[in-house]
């Protein structure tokens, strides 16, 4: 509130409140470029003036809805700092900047020395970045990547002085936060779920579409990529009385060019301009909801983009390049143009790099349409086209005397493509009669509108489409089975996207695996009669066998390991089950202390649980899960995994049960979910899969729910609960006799190896914490093994269980497994050494 007084202040005492300070003021109080040494103080003072009235009351207005807030987040000593050095950062990296880069960048350079900043904008953004550091992971990461994304989009398309100086300051406020909170600032990749990568693609896309236009509003756009505006058009109309004047003088023959482009994008033709703009924002909405179709469609729109900036900037070198409209991007004769080949190389650039992004992203975006969705959009999409020609061409004739010159027939068939083209596609090819007459301009602009405003609808009904599930067919089978039969707990995931299904020669019985570099991977054991399961693990291995794939049954009970052991086939521990008797269960006497103290701090909390259905939940509710699933991702150093652990996309299924905390204001403070278990036809237990807590929430919402849930289902005479499986968790071998079982040395190697992957994973991914939290329960333990034919075939298992656990690791985060599974090894070496 303080600096909004002095703010107001000056401005009355120096007269600036209208059209900002007098121009003998404002060397001394405007930031530039040459503002150092000789006017040092004006990157401070640059912050306590603004341009004009608007700016006075944009200023304002901006610091009373952020400021207030994050004053009160921060504290006044800490904010106050905070926007001190943000705003002298901000304005000596613009000035640094443009030092550095001046011999580079030419006009840019040049247009940028000329201008100024003024107004609290820039101590804003650096505010704002220091107070995402004692934010949450996922809202830190979310304000940080918006106001980010922001920030550098207006930097590179309007390139002004204000725009390097809030990107300066915001990038100042980033590095800032850690440090007034007593730590040290870390730059570590983000680690994103599917979900959260979709969204971070579909914004660099959504940015990408969305710059030129910004390029094209702002009237002295100068950033480095300003120029991909030409690429769709400079969007000012022209009158065409004027264009005939300008067109009748020979040496205006450039200007005639330039007025011809113009016309084109007449005030109710603007939207052609934004054509590219237009569809990839659409496209960036599919791609938000992983649609493939989304991602090709970028693709194909980045690459036309790309040819188009390579063929325009082509032509500005060549020798005809000033005689066309072309020729406007560069011209060493015109202030503000560069022949810089930086210039020119940086904004061709721009559309390869998305197309390279997207490209390399192709596995975030797996969701399908129903079969047929595009094979109708693209003929309704013909259709469409060709109703609309005949209307232009009809209309035409019809309307003939209303365009200069008036067309024939011929003229008006060979004009139809262009009324569908973006405009920057046909920029340098003048029009061969123009409309003159209301009506004839509403046909000459409208049949291009009316086509992509209704081709945009029709693409955007087909992401919101459900999708279609793959394998259909064989899905369809494997549930009746799965539901008829028998299975393990966890057989609800061979549901799950990612899983081809086998069925046995009677068709009773069927395995769920996946093929990964020639091991073919299965998600439990088989389901189906379990007097068959013997016959079924032969049968699958032979199949497997047939195809060259090596087999290996994963996450398996004793009895398929025993069915698999009677093969040949060598075993391993990989997994521990906790499994909750519902019969006798009660929370009653010392050792469930823990669990009634959860039950009861909830009650005294307001706090209760409710069921529902992640599909039919209210947007309110589904926004919330998503939010606390992704600031768990976002907490983590390495990628979510999957697998055999569900995620949010194993939540949208009608028949998975999600168990709620929420309190009398509507806030969700923990999820869990669960899976049914089906034997011969009745639901029999409840398997838990998806778990995760708000970090300022509720801390016993976990034990809370989870006990709740307990004696729900054993209210509904369900058997049992599975707490599920900790991956590379196991409990002492005394607290149930298969927890260990004899095999040769390499299997024995392999536990080993496995045990210190746990120790090394802990840190990250906490299995063993994981497995200690489930044991406040009391749970009866169950062993689950991994079975495979051949030790030789270690390697590529261990390679397949990686790639299925975490398709998306990279290569440097690979290593760092390794390199705490060595660290752990010296470590346990050194432990027997010293015994």
């Amino acid at each position: 509130m303080s600096f909004v007084v002095v703010f107001w202040i000056l401005g009355l005492l120096s007269s600036s409140i209208v059209s900002g300070p007098a121009v003998q003021w404002r060397a001394n109080v405007a930031a530039t470029a040459h503002s150092l040494p000789s006017h040092w103080w004006a990157v401070l003072a640059a912050a306590f003036w603004a341009r004009n009235l608007l700016g006075y009351v944009t200023g304002t207005v901006l610091v009373l809805l952020v400021c207030i807030p994050l004053e009160r987040q921060m504290g006044s000593r800490n904010f106050s700092v905070a926007a001190v050095v943000t705003q002298v950062a901000g304005m000596l990296a613009a000035a640094g900047f443009w030092e550095a880069t001046r011999a580079l960048m030419g006009s840019w350079a040049r247009e940028m020395s000329g201008l100024f900043f003024l107004g609290p904008s820039a101590f804003i953004c650096g505010t704002a970045m220091a107070a995402t550091a004692s934010m949450g992971a996922l809202w830190r990461r979310r304000i940080r990547l918006a106001l980010f994304g922001l920030l550098i989009l207006l930097a590179l398309y309007s390139g002004g002085f204000a725009d390097l100086g809030r990107l300066g300051a915001g990038a100042a406020g980033a590095l800032l936060g850690p440090i007034l909170l007593g730590r040290r600032p870390r730059l570590v990749r983000p680690v994103s779920s599917k979900h959260e990568g979709r969204v971070l693609v579909a914004l660099l896309v959504a940015v990408s579409a969305v710059g030129p236009v910004v390029a094209g509003l702002v009237p002295h756009a100068v950033g480095p990529l300003a120029v991909l505006r030409f690429l769709f058009t400079d969007i000012r109309p022209v009158d065409p009385q004027t264009l005939q004047k300008i067109c009748a003088v020979p040496a205006q023959h450039r200007a005639c060019e330039a007025a011809h482009l113009q016309l084109r994008a007449g005030a109710g033709a603007i939207f052609m301009a934004i054509v590219p703009s237009f569809l990839l924002l659409l496209l960036a909405e599919g791609l938000r909801r992983g649609r493939r179709f989304a991602w090709a469609g970028v693709l194909v729109v980045q690459a036309g983009l790309s040819l188009l900036a390579f063929t325009t900037l082509v032509g500005v070198l060549q020798a005809a390049g000033p005689n066309t409209v072309a020729g406007q991007l560069v011209d060493a004769s015109q202030p503000g143009h560069s022949t810089q080949p930086l210039a020119l190389v940086v904004p061709l650039l721009v559309p390869v790099m998305i197309f390279v992004v997207v490209l390399a992203c192709r596995e975030l975006f797996p969701v399908t349409a129903p079969r047929g969705t595009y094979t109708r959009l693209a003929l309704q999409v013909l259709a469409l086209a060709g109703l609309l020609s005949l209307v232009y061409i009809g209309g035409g004739l019809v309307l003939a005397p209303g365009f200069t010159p008036v067309p024939a027939a011929a003229d008006l068939l060979a004009d139809t493509p262009d009324r569908f083209l973006p405009l920057g596609f046909v920029g340098d090819v003048p029009p061969a009669f123009f409309p003159e007459t209301t009506l004839a301009v509403l046909l000459y602009e409208g049949v291009g509108i009316v086509f992509w405003a209704v081709t945009g609808v029709l693409m955007l009904k087909s992401f919101v489409r459900p999708s279609q599930p793959r394998h259909g067919d064989d899905k369809e089978r494997a549930l009746a089975i799965l539901k008829s039969g028998e299975g393990s707990s966890i057989s609800w995931m061979t549901t799950w996207a990612g899983n081809t299904y086998w069925f046995s020669a009677t068709g009773r019985s069927f395995v769920a695996y996946r093929v990964i570099a020639g091991i073919a991977l299965t998600v439990g054991g088989p389901v189906g009669p379990g007097n068959l399961t013997p016959a079924v693990v032969t049968e699958f291995s032979e199949f497997c066998r047939s195809n060259g794939w090596t087999p290996c049954f994963y996450s398996i009970s004793a009895e398929v390991r025993d069915a698999a052991s009677r093969l040949g086939w060598d075993s391993v521990q990989v997994a521990q089950e906790t499994v909750l008797p519902l019969d006798s269960l009660s929370f009653k006497g010392k050792r469930f202390q823990d669990i009634r103290t959860a039950l009861n701090n909830a009650a005294k909390a307001g706090i209760y649980a409710e069921w529902v259905r992640y599909p039919t939940a209210g947007l309110n509710l589904q926004t919330q899960i998503l939010a606390i699933s992704e600031e768990w991702v976002a907490d983590r150093t390495m990628p979510e995994m999957g697998f055999t652990l569900g995620g949010v996309d194993e939540l949208n299924d009608p028949e998975v049960r999600c168990l709620l905390a929420i309190d009398a204001q509507q806030h969700v403070h923990a999820v869990t979910s669960w899976l049914p278990v089906y034997r011969n036809g009745r639901i029999v237990g409840w398997t838990l899969d998806f778990m995760r807590r708000r970090s300022t929430g509720f801390r016993p919402a976990v034990e809370f729910l989870i006990a709740s849930a307990a004696m729900s289902f054993k209210g509904e005479e369900c058997d049992f609960i599975s707490l599920s499986g900790a991956p590379l968790a196991r409990v002492a071998p005394a607290l149930h006799p298969d927890a260990t079982s004899p095999g040769p040395a390499e299997a024995a190697g392999l536990g080993r190896l496995l045990d210190r992957l746990g120790s090394a994973l802990e840190p990250v991914y906490g299995f063993r914490s994981l497995l200690a939290f489930k044991s406040k329960f009391h749970p009866v333990y169950v062993p689950l093994f991994m079975a495979y034919p051949d030790s030789a075939a270690l390697p590529g298992i261990g390679n397949a269980l990686t790639r299925a656990y975490l398709p998306d690791l990279s290569l440097g985060e690979g290593f760092r497994i390794l390199r705490s599974i060595l660290s752990e090894h010296v470590g346990s070496v050194g432990r027997a050494g010293r015994r």
